[in-house]
Order: structure tokens, then C-alpha cells, then sequence
């Protein structure tokens, strides 16, 4: 097997040593060069795994004084699941209320704007056709937990009370009860969840440490018919929220 990078064993040794209580939440860490001397590594090394943790909640950083060991925190669960749809309710407000959380959210809508390739690509439709896109970030008692920018076709919708998802008297329902209002038949969802590191404008909207680790999750909804009807970034930050998802088993 290839061996481990230096960086995430020196990770792996201060979360142990944190485990162990040798150093407790609060307590501030040796320098990074008293660390490195003692596992015989280099500096960048050291804070290499010292971002990883941090990025984990494990450790934070305070300017000007050093790394110190988090306090404890109790991450945010999100439910993937197409059966938690909601047919008059949110389930990002469903999954915040089971954790004793105000969940809401803030967005931004343009429309009209040309569909990206990878978009287009997603969507099924031509590079540049028109789409309704809105930003959205979710937040669970006023703090940013998730981000999300959604993207609909527009001559789905163009001309319905739903062509703004945040607009009209169907604002806030959803893709799945939104679509549905328009006699679309939503079937299902695609998603594609990987790990990476935040970007610098979506670590500063999520206030965690730069490159952050996230999950970037892509999904699609399609219809009965087998047409792609929304598609969206949703970015998740691991320090924050634990992802889980719920599988529908049939007999």
C-alpha cells in the first residue's frame, strides 16, 4: 500500500493525543515548530494537518495567538432523501426543528441567464439557453450552514406562477410541489456527492477556515418523463453538518 502522507499522520497523532486527553478543549498547542521537531518534520507539514483538523472542528485557529482545541459541537444533520419531501413544508426546516434549530433560508433569483456547458449538459438543453438560477444559503438559527445555486430550465416555466422559486404564491414549496403545481411530475433525484476544499468565497459565507473541507454534492431532479426539470450545487461543510441519507427499502 502507498504510505500515508506526512501531513495526515501528524493529523492523525494530535488527534490522538487530543483523544486521550493530553490536551483538552480550550488548551492552546505547542508551536508548530516544537511539534514538527518532535515527529521530524517540517513546519508547512505541521500546519498542513493542523487545517485539516481545523476544518474538521477539531482545532481552531485565533489570530495572533496560536491553535487551541475546539469545544465540543453538535454538527447539523442533513437528510438526503426523497421521501422526506415535504407537500406543505420545508425539509431543510423539518431536518433544523429535529435538532431544536430555526432552520430559513436567503436567496437570490436571476432569470433569463444563458445555461453554462456543464449546466446545459445537465439539463439536458442546448449551451446558452435561457435558465432560472437562485442562489440560496441556508441557515439554521441565523447561521449559514449549506449553500446551494439551483438551476431551472426557463421554457419549462416561463409563463406559470412557479418560474421564480422564491416568488409568487408558490414560493418556497420546493422543486418537487412547485413542479408539481405546473402538472410536472417529479420521479426522482440524482446526486452525486464528493469531497473538496471550500472555495474562498464559500468559506468566508460559511465561516469556516479557508479550504475548508465540503462536500459538493450535484443533483438532478427528473421527471416522470425522463426529463432533467432542476439540477444544483449544494455545498455542505464538513465542520458543520454530517450528511446522511435515507434509502427506501421495497418488498
Amino acid at each position: 500500500m502507498p504510505e500515508q502522507p506526512p501531513y495526515l499522520r501528524i493529523a492523525d497523532e494530535l488527534r490522538r493525543r487530543i483523544a486521550e486527553h493530553e490536551w483538552t478543549p480550550g488548551d492552546r498547542l505547542p508551536s508548530r515548530a516544537q511539534i514538527g521537531q518532535g515527529y521530524g518534520v517540517g513546519e508547512d507539514v505541521v500546519r498542513r494537518a493542523q487545517e485539516l483538523l481545523i476544518s474538521q472542528g477539531v482545532l481552531e485557529g485565533r489570530a495572533g495567538s496560536g491553535t487551541y482545541v475546539a469545544e465540543p459541537r453538535q454538527r447539523v444533520r442533513m437528510v438526503r432523501s426523497a421521501a422526506r419531501e415535504q407537500p406543505d413544508g420545508s425539509p431543510f426546516r423539518a431536518d433544523m426543528k429535529a435538532v431544536g434549530r430555526n432552520g430559513g433560508w436567503e436567496s437570490r433569483t436571476d432569470a433569463k441567464l444563458p445555461a453554462p456547458a456543464e449546466i446545459a449538459t445537465r439539463l439536458g438543453i442546448g449551451e446558452g439557453e435561457l435558465c432560472v438560477r437562485t442562489v440560496y444559503e441556508f441557515l439554521a438559527d441565523g447561521r449559514p450552514v449549506q449553500l446551494s445555486t439551483s438551476w431551472e430550465p426557463y421554457d419549462l416555466t416561463s409563463g406559470t406562477l412557479v418560474v421564480l422559486p422564491e416568488g409568487g404564491p408558490h414560493a418556497g414549496a420546493g422543486v418537487v410541489n412547485r413542479m408539481a403545481a405546473i402538472g410536472v411530475n417529479v420521479s426522482h433525484a440524482v446526486e452525486q456527492p464528493e469531497p473538496r476544499q471550500a472555495t474562498a468565497e464559500e468559506a468566508s459565507l460559511l465561516g469556516i477556515q479557508k479550504a475548508g473541507l465540503v462536500t459538493h454534492i450535484r443533483r438532478t431532479y427528473y421527471s416522470d418523463q425522463g426529463r432533467p426539470v432542476e439540477t444544483a450545487d449544494i455545498v455542505v461543510p464538513a465542520a458543520l453538518c454530517e450528511i446522511v441519507y435515507e434509502v427506501p427499502v421495497g418488498r
